[in-house]
Formats: structure tokens, C-alpha cells, sequence
């Protein structure tokens, strides 16, 4: 097929930075899906810079694909009257005439399933692209989806942003389009360090020319690779070390077109600051990036500016300047809240979520679920007064959402708390548990490093989960507004890392009495986790599924079972042990109480074997639950010897079961660790 160079671009105003690279993975498929209804195949590269997106096909067709459409009738016996053709069509062959847009003479006749059925096929001739491609951009253009957009003038269609051009360039071809209030023309915008005029363009090379001479860099991979050799460069003269933070670098890709890294430093009396302060109010106000020396922080930074100007030097000053100020600010609101004493008094004031009451009343309820959690994991704890060491951490837990530094950064809340507690001289597991309340509080976040720290971080996320869904506010598809999806993972995460034992049945239960929650059904809040435990153990789901009906609710003990089950499968013939243990649990399907086995009927040797092998795995202690699971497959092969030798289903009652008895005893001491018969591969 003869191809041709495709450049897309579409122009806009300066695009905002997450929303667009929350989209960004999501903009190659939906290319795709826009050209395969119009029958392409493309293989697209998708660049970005703050001001335009581009699509770039050096193999693009340019025609579409040539095709046979088939169209299926119905049966003769009902297309034509008595199924006669001579007859006439009945309205049920009227209407795949109709459908097939055809006349009774082109109708074809052909077997299908036995039956004789009406066809027709005809062969649908390849489309220029050129005639197509407007509407593909155009439709492409529509399906983006960043959250918010806007309109502009006074046209009906909107977009993140105002679009100022849609060029499009087929080989030498301009391909013109009107859409969004304009008629594409054939020209692009360099760096606007350089000129803000229109320059032609009349071919794809002529377009990388172009904006490789006006100082853009296209490529987003690219400006990364420039941004980390020359932060590379600044680490080796200043003996520096610069910490990658990877969502900053790529919002800065983002809003870069021509990005230089530069260094710059701010006064040393600012490092009184706790370093989070520093480097939050770096990263968020300004998109620097922190220095450190020898893993202590370094009063230096790096700030990534697009300017091709050669006017480093002001850049840095003006930048140092600003951080200056940032700073000021933040010693000032430091400084005022060390004078202040935490006092979570005024919490009565600050709402939780409208329905649910006061941060005091989500404190108080906390403190009953730590309360309950400190019983249980008591002998987890190596503190004499943890109690009381509880009660004031929960109590001081969020009294820093009244600081001026936490209305300043709210995303420092339980660290700023840490840090004032600690000014005060509280117990160090106070501070700690205070600061790690809201871990983890992400994908790779890290966790509460103490189980005391971890029953804070649980009572803080259960009453959320608790408080929200008593009033009907559950996570519904894609929409989580209270993060509880988060909370509930975190829940799972913090179990699973320091061993606690948790049960999503009972645990759950008693601890939704003792918050005083409106009334709800718990089973619903239970299945929600289990929907979580999914998402985080890499096993197939049925394997859960199979644990699950163990009737097992502990967490480990879940994750555990579902863990050396998957092991287990991924290196053994899992078809042949499935086909077993299934046959097992099918013969028994109908049984529900064990009755005693009678060793003195066991007469065929096959079934005295099985037996004997049965007795072997009830005698064992497993000290592992992988150890439990190798001796109940071990069974498979005296099962197996059994189902080919011997008839289950006797002509003699006692016979029957009595094999029957052994046959359920086995189901069902699998059971304690899944039901086989739910795993599928």
C-alpha cells in the first residue's frame, strides 16, 4: 500500500500541565480507535510541548483499506413466500434487500449451519484520506478527555484550551480543515523567545527544520534527556547531590519547549525550616528541584527555565528572589505556630464532611477504634503505657490542621503535627504516630514504622471508610472524591506489613458497633475490601475467589492461602490437578456433614491406599500454609488410582458411603484452605 508522510498539529494556548499528562497515555489509543473505523492502520508518534500536540505517521496510507462487506439473510423457507423463490420475497426478504441496499436479482444464496440462508457481499473500494483525514483530527480532537474544558469566542465546541491552529500535511499536501472557529492553514509557531509570527510549512521535514531552528524540542523524551545531563552536570561541579522527583520532572517536560536547568541557592538561616517545608514550598510554588549534600539538605536548588535568551544569570537572581520571599513567609508561619501550644480544642469548629460532624466527633470515634485495635495487638507493643500514649497521640493527631503552616501547605498536615509535638517534647511514639497517621498515602508510599504508629494510620482510615459509607458515600466507576479505594488499600498494605490479624467479618462488625455509626449494612463494606484485596495480590482471581469460600475473612491469613496456592499452580501441571480435586468436589457436591469412615469395609487396595494417604495429611502440624498445601496435592496421585479402580457409586449402600464419606473428607479438609472447584485457568 503507498504510504505518505502525516503531520497533525494542533496548536492551542498554553496547555495546563496534570490535566493534560493525567490524559496523555490515553491519547495513542484513542488515535487509533478514530483510524481503524475509518479503516487505517497507522503507527503514530505522539510528541507534546506546552503549546501543541502533535500526531506524526512517517508511513501513513493514503487510501483506506479495500474490503469485502458481507451481509447475512434469513433462511429461504422464510425469505421467500412458502419458501418458494418463484413465489415472491416475503417482508422478512424485503428487508435484507433493503438493508443490503439490493435488488431481488443480486440476492445470493448460500449454506450456513446446515441451513440455506441469503447472502450478498460486494467489494467496498479503499477512500483517499485526504477526503477523510478532516474528520479524523476532527473527531480525534473530541474524544480527549482532560477533566475541564473550555469555549472560546462564540462557538459551541470547547477544549482545554483555545486552539489556534489545526495543521495538517499529508506528503507535500495541505490538507484543510475547519473546525473550532478556524480554517487550518499550513504553518506553525516557534519558540516565542524568537518570533510570535506564522512560518509556512510545506512538509514534515520542513516542519522538524523549523522548530529545531526556533528553539523547540519536540520530543518530550528529548527535552527529558536535556534537563537530566545537564542536572547531571550541575551535580558534578557544585559536588551536589539533586533528587529526581519524577512528577515534577514531567510536568516541567511538560511546560518546557526549550528547557536549561540552572543553579541557584537561597540563605542558609532558612534551613531551620524542617526540609519537607523547604522542599514542599520549592516543588509546589515553584517547580524547583532540592539540592542536598550527603543526604542533608543543601541550601541550593534547581529551577529548569524556557528561555533561549542568554540571561542565566537573571533568571537565577529573579528566581532566588521569589524563593526568597517563599521562605520568609514560611519561617513567619513557622515561627507563630511554635508559639502557639497544639491545641486540637477548636477542632469542634473545623467540619469533617457535612453529615458526618466535627473533626473533634471523627477524633473521639478514632479513639474508640484504637482503643479496641490496642487490645487486640497488645502483645505487639513493648510500651507499658500505651494507652494513655494513645489517647494523646489521637488527641494531638490533627491538631496541626490549625496551624498557619498547614493552612499555608495542606499536604504537610501530620508532619508539621510531628514536628510541633516534638518542639513540645512529647513521647516519641506520639511524634511518630502523628506523622505517619496518613501513610501510606500512595502507590509506593511508604508505611507506619511501628505497629503503634500503624493502629493510628488504621483508626484514622477505618473511621473514614466507616463514617462515609453509613452515609452513602461510597466510591461509584472511576469516581473516589474521599479516596476511601486509597484508605482501604492502605488498610490491607499496613495488615499485611507488620502481621496483624484482621478479620474482615468480625473485625469489620464489632468495630462499626463501637464507632456509633448510622445504621448500615457491614457485608457491603466487607465485599468492598475484598474487591481491594484483588487489586493488590498478582494472583488469578479465581484463586481468591477459591479462599474466599473457605469462609476465611483474616487478611494475611487470605492473602497467604491465595499467595501459595498461585505458587503452587505456577509449577505443577495445574489442568491435571484441577481435574482431580474437582472430580472430588463434584462427587460430594450434594453431602453436608462428614460421617464417620469405616476402615473395616475398605476392601479394594486402591482404597485403602487413598485412605492411609489421608490419615498421613490429618497426623501432619503444618507450621506453613505452603506445607499444607504440597501435602493435600499429594494426594492427587491415590486419587487418581482410586477414580480409575474403583466405583464410588456401589451397587452396596454401605460401600457407597462409605467412599462417598472418604471422598467429602478430603473436599473438606481442603476447605480449610479454598474450594478447588472455583479455580479456573
Amino acid at each position: 500500500m503507498n504510504t505518505k508522510d502525516l503531520l497533525v498539529e494542533i496548536l492551542v494556548e498554553e496547555l495546563p500541565a496534570i490535566p493534560f499528562l493525567k490524559e496523555f497515555p490515553n491519547i495513542p489509543t484513542k488515535w487509533d480507535m478514530v483510524v481503524q473505523k475509518y479503516d487505517l492502520k497507522t503507527k503514530p508518534s505522539i510528541f507534546y510541548t506546552p503549546r501543541r500536540i502533535v500526531i506524526i505517521d512517517e508511513s501513513f496510507p493514503i487510501t483506506t483499506q479495500e474490503k469485502t462487506e458481507e451481509f447475512f439473510g434469513p433462511p429461504v423457507s422464510i425469505a421467500y413466500v412458502d419458501g418458494d423463490k418463484t413465489k415472491g420475497l416475503t417482508k422478512a426478504g424485503e428487508g435484507f434487500c433493503k438493508k443490503s441496499q439490493i435488488s431481488s436479482e443480486d440476492i445470493q444464496v448460500i449454506s450456513r449451519d446446515g441451513k440455506d440462508i441469503l447472502y450478498y457481499s460486494k467489494q467496498k473500494q479503499g477512500v483517499a484520506s485526504v477526503d477523510i483525514l478532516p474528520k479524523i483530527v476532527e473527531e480525534f480532537i473530541a474524544s480527549l478527555n482532560f477533566g475541564k474544558s473550555m469555549r472560546w469566542g462564540s462557538l459551541n465546541e470547547s477544549f482545554i484550551r483555545p486552539i489556534r491552529n489545526i495543521c495538517i500535511l499529508l506528503g507535500e499536501s495541505h490538507i484543510p480543515i475547519s473546525a473550532y472557529g478556524l480554517n487550518g492553514k499550513s504553518a506553525t509557531k516557534i519558540h516565542t523567545d524568537i518570533s510570535f509570527e506564522w512560518i509556512e510549512i510545506s512538509n514534515l521535514k520542513q516542519y522538524l527544520e523549523v522548530l529545531t531552528k526556533g528553539c523547540v524540542i519536540l520530543s518530550q523524551e528529548e527535552r527529558r534527556e536535556k534537563i537530566l545531563q545537564e542536572i547531571a552536570q550541575i551535580q558534578k561541579d557544585k559536588n551536589i547531590q539533586v533528587e529526581i522527583d519524577e512528577e515534577l520532572l514531567n510536568e516541567i517536560i511538560s511546560i518546557t519547549e526549550y528547557p536549561k536547568a540552572l543553579y541557584g541557592e537561597f540563605e542558609e538561616q532558612f534551613l531551620e525550616l524542617p526540609q519537607e517545608v523547604i522542599i514542599t514550598s520549592m516543588k509546589e510554588n515553584q517547580r524547583y528541584f532540592a539540592t542536598f549534600d550527603k543526604n542533608t539538605l543543601h541550601n541550593g536548588f534547581i529551577v529548569v527555565s524556557n528561555s533561549t535568551a542568554n540571561k542565566s544569570d537573571k533568571i537565577i537572581l529573579g528566581n532566588q528572589k521569589v524563593l526568597k520571599a517563599r521562605l520568609s513567609d514560611g519561617m513567619f508561619f513557622y515561627h507563630n505556630d511554635l508559639r502557639n501550644t497544639l491545641n486540637p480544642s477548636k477542632l469542634q469548629e473545623v467540619t469533617f464532611v457535612q453529615g458526618l460532624g466535627s473533626m473533634a466527633q471523627k477524633i473521639h470515634r478514632e479513639k474508640e477504634i484504637a482503643h479496641f485495635l490496642l487490645k487486640k495487638y497488645h502483645h505487639l507493643l513493648e510500651l507499658s503505657n500505651a494507652k494513655q500514649l494513645m489517647e494523646e497521640a489521637i488527641s494531638l493527631a490533627k491538631a496541626d490542621l490549625l496551624t498557619e503552616m498547614v493552612c499555608e501547605f495542606p499536604e504537610l498536615q501530620g508532619l508539621m503535627g510531628y514536628y510541633y509535638a516534638k518542639a513540645e517534647g512529647k513521647d516519641e511514639n506520639v511524634c511518630t504516630a502523628i506523622k505517619e497517621q496518613y501513610l501510606p498515602n500512595g502507590e509506593d508510599s511508604a508505611l507506619p514504622s511501628t505497629v503503634f504508629s500503624s493502629i493510628l494510620a488504621l483508626a484514622n482510615k477505618l473511621d473514614s471508610i466507616f463514617a462515609l459509607f453509613s452515609i452513602g458515600k461510597l466510591p461509584t466507576g472511576s469516581k473516589d472524591p474521599f479516596g476511601l479505594r486509597r484508605a482501604s488499600n492502605g488498610i490491607i498494605k499496613i495488615v499485611l506489613d507488620k502481621g496483624l490479624a484482621f478479620d474482615l467479618d468480625t473485625d469489620i462488625r464489632d468495630l462499626f458497633q463501637i464507632g456509633g455509626y448510622a445504621s448500615f449494612d457491614t457485608k457491603i463494606i466487607q465485599d468492598f475490601f475484598i474487591e481491594r484485596l484483588e487489586g493488590i495480590i498478582a494472583v488469578n482471581p479465581s484463586i481468591l475467589r477459591s479462599v474466599l469460600y473457605s469462609n476465611d475473612r483474616d487478611v494475611c491469613s487470605i492473602i497467604a492461602k491465595a499467595k501459595a496456592l498461585n505458587n503452587f499452580f505456577e509449577k505443577s501441571d495445574k489442568e491435571a490437578f484441577i481435574s482431580t480435586f474437582k472430580r472430588v468436589a463434584n462427587i460430594t457436591k450434594d453431602m453436608k456433614n462428614i460421617q464417620k469412615i469405616d476402615e473395616e469395609i475398605l476392601k479394594l487396595p486402591e482404597e485403602i491406599k487413598l485412605y492411609n494417604a489421608y490419615k498421613s495429611v490429618m497426623k501432619k502440624e503444618f507450621h506453613f500454609i505452603d506445607e499444607k498445601i504440597q501435602a493435600l496435592f499429594s494426594l492427587k496421585k491415590p486419587l487418581d488410582e482410586f477414580f480409575d479402580n474403583v466405583m464410588v457409586n456401589d451397587p452396596d449402600e454401605k460401600n457407597k458411603e462409605n467412599r462417598k464419606n472418604l471422598i467429602f473428607s478430603i473436599y473438606r479438609k481442603f476447605l480449610e484452605v479454598g474450594d478447588i472447584k472455583e479455580i479456573a485457568f
